[in-house]
């Protein structure tokens, strides 16, 4: 983990008592001390969130030993731990309330010394203006007003109108080293009742180092994001690592809690406009900012930015308004039934249920939007993150049933519409290839999946990540294509049996009439090292709806090569297109050409093998040809002449 916090504490402030008149606002500002004796045992006091806590008049608090600082509540959205510390919460002077469990907070929670408010982050502000609770005092950190009296609350606005406009005491902690921010940010310098200075640096943030597998983790997310996608960020290692996969992105929207430095990287590289949005277009949307100083300084006046309460950043309808929203979500572990344990504790900063509830409800609002939950397969510790069971898991989602896309470095598991099987079999092709087998073992024990599923231990470490690719097509059409994998086996059933008779008879020659479990999941187990086989899937459905392979002959260079496509689609290319790429895989693996066995009457097969620009090679028994086609161009052949008709 690296050192988040950049802390120095220096305080600069009067040293005397001056009239209050609104000429000259300074004449507001006290010691903290004279703040601190405002205060009365039992006292609420909200404090401003994230790096925008006023760390002077806050390490003021916890350090006096005033008879009156007693019993007091102090109230913080989100807390970081830094001036109000674990230490200082001990003594029982204080007692902090919280509606987030992340970061240092967790640790205090569990312990006793800190209380949860669970609460969804769009209700919040809906708590705090029906009096659910009391707050007496507020403090805030804001810049210095500008001419016309102005100050701005800077990287932080959550709830801070909210509560300023419930108590009764309203201080507020000048920081010239905050940024002035555009967007709900602005309160006027009147509304204080008194003002402390502070010169004391804010909360930083360091980037997280880089990480090999978050890359290729991001990698996989980033291929999910299309152009005009509008996306909720936070902060972490798989975040920092997804910025550099979205520069090549267009038109990009950020509607996101947290602005980081790795979305201020996004927008630099062009790829965000925020011009296909229709709640605040033009705009990233955010409530908080954490990171850098170079962050901040690049916040300061930054019209590109737009800084709003929790009730507009949180709000579903509001979130959902967004065309294509892909809300991420870095989560801890897995099980084989789709439910999820997020993180808790130092690092975790805006992925606890009731933060993640409401960007996920915004997304699966959203036309074309939706949900991803990304993870390593395995923690720094080894040990798998997909799992049998995360029952003994905190901060659980459960939401398994609207639970539809996951991540890992090693690809993709669509689960919308699948059984808790076809489930299973998706999230261990994703796990990591030494603890496949394993997992597989128990869910057989755990009549997750079939007693008879094979699985091919060897084939889990040569799986060809590398040949994924996406392909446009005429009318539209976009198609993902990948290896083969065991848990395409439903896809691939229900494929076969939306072919005609005559395409059946086309790929197999011979009338099959079925294809149950014990016949398609040793189609879909393959040993890669032997046989290669491509799928193609609807990019929009996750449907496949073609598949090409070819296996090595065991005597000769060569493979045996076949085709099917979706009858719906042919015509389109797919089939020129999954020979090519074929063609290509089997140079790189060394063989020296194809044979293939192709009906005479399958003149549209006959076509696809002219269109790879190769020679063809063919002999005519019993109707049906023998094709021989060789990668060699220099090689005796001849082509294929069609039957006259």
């Amino acid at each position: 983990m690296p050192n988040f916090f950049k802390k120095h504490g220096t305080e600069h402030v009067k040293d005397k008592m001056e009239p209050i008149t609104f000429a000259n606002w300074k004449n507001k500002v006290v010691l903290p001390e004279q703040v601190l004796e405002k205060i009365s045992p039992g006292m609420s006091i909200f404090i401003s969130t994230g790096v925008s806590e006023p760390r002077t008049l806050v390490k003021h608090l916890m350090k006096s030993d005033a008879g009156n600082l007693q019993d007091l509540e102090l109230i913080q959205v989100l807390s970081l731990g830094d001036a109000i510390s674990l230490k200082e919460l001990k003594q029982h002077k204080y007692r902090l309330k919280t509606f987030f469990s992340g970061w240092i907070a967790n640790d205090a929670i569990m312990a006793g010394r800190v209380d949860l408010i669970p609460c969804r982050y769009s209700q919040i502000p809906k708590l705090l203006e029906a009096r659910s609770f009391p707050i007496d005092v507020v403090f805030v950190q804001i810049t210095p007003p500008n001419e016309s009296g102005y100050c701005s609350f800077g990287a932080s606005v959550d709830v801070a109108r909210i509560a300023m406009n419930r108590a009764s005491f309203v201080v507020g902690e000048i920081n010239p080293l905050v940024p002035v921010t555009f967007g709900d940010t602005f309160v006027h310098i009147s509304d204080f009742d008194m003002i402390v200075e502070s010169d004391a640096p804010m909360i930083y943030f360091n980037r997280w180092p880089k990480d090999d597998v978050f890359d290729k983790v991001a990698y996989n997310v980033a291929s999910l994001i299309e152009d005009g996608s509008c996306i909720v960020f936070s902060i972490g290692p798989l975040f920092d690592a997804l910025s550099k996969h979205l520069t090549h992105k267009r038109d990009l929207g950020i509607q996101s809690p947290i602005f980081t430095d790795a979305l201020m990287e996004v927008i630099q590289s062009g790829a965000v406009t925020n011009r296909r949005k229709y709640f605040y277009p033009g705009k990233s949307l955010c409530c908080y900012a954490l990171g850098t100083p170079e962050l901040m300084k690049w916040l300061h006046r930054n019209p590109l930015v737009e800084f709003q309460g929790i009730d507009q950043v949180f709000n579903p309808n509001r979130i959902g308004m967004n065309p294509n929203i892909v809300a991420i979500i870095h989560a801890r572990k897995i099980d084989l039934s789709g439910r999820i344990a997020l993180h808790t504790g130092k690092g975790n900063i805006a992925s606890g249920p009731a933060e993640v509830i409401d960007y996920f409800s915004g997304a699966n609002i959203s036309e074309g939007g939706f949900a991803v939950f990304a993870l390593p397969s395995r923690n720094l510790k080894g040990e798998s993150n997909i799992m049998i069971s995360v029952e003994k898991f905190p901060n659980r989602f459960s939401m398994r049933e609207s639970i539809e896309i996951i991540v890992t470095e090693y690809g993709i598991a669509h689960l919308r519409g699948k059984s808790i099987r076809e489930r299973a079999q998706a999230l261990i092709d994703i796990a990591h290839p030494e603890d496949r087998e394993s997992l597989v073992k128990k869910a057989k024990r755990e009549k997750i999946l079939y007693e008879d599923q094979i699985y091919i231990a060897e084939s889990a470490h040569f799986y060809p990540e590398s040949i994924a690719t996406m392909q446009g097509f005429k009318n539209n059409l976009k198609v993902r294509f990948r290896a083969i994998k065991p848990s395409d086996e439903e896809g691939m059933r229900r494929l076969f049996y939306r072919f005609s008779d005559e395409a059946v008879y086309y790929r197999y020659f011979t009338p099959v009439k079925t294809m149950p479990h014990s016949k398609m999941q040793e189609y879909v187990n393959i040993n890669y090292k032997q046989v290669m086989s491509i799928i193609g899937i609807l990019d929009d459905q996750d449907l496949i709806i073609a598949e090409a392979r070819y296996i090595k002959h065991p005597d000769k260079p060569f493979a045996d090569i076949a085709f099917v496509v979706d009858e719906e689609y042919n015509g389109s290319g797919i089939a020129t297109f999954m020979f090519k790429k074929l063609i290509q895989i089997a140079k790189d693996a060394g063989l020296k050409g194809f044979t293939a066995d192709v009906l005479s009457s399958n003149i549209g097969m006959m076509r696809v093998f002219e269109k790879g620009g190769l020679t063809i090679k063919s002999k005519l028994e019993y109707g049906a040809y023998e094709l021989t086609i060789p990668f060699d161009t220099n090689t005796d052949a001849f082509h294929y002449q069609y039957p006259k008709q």
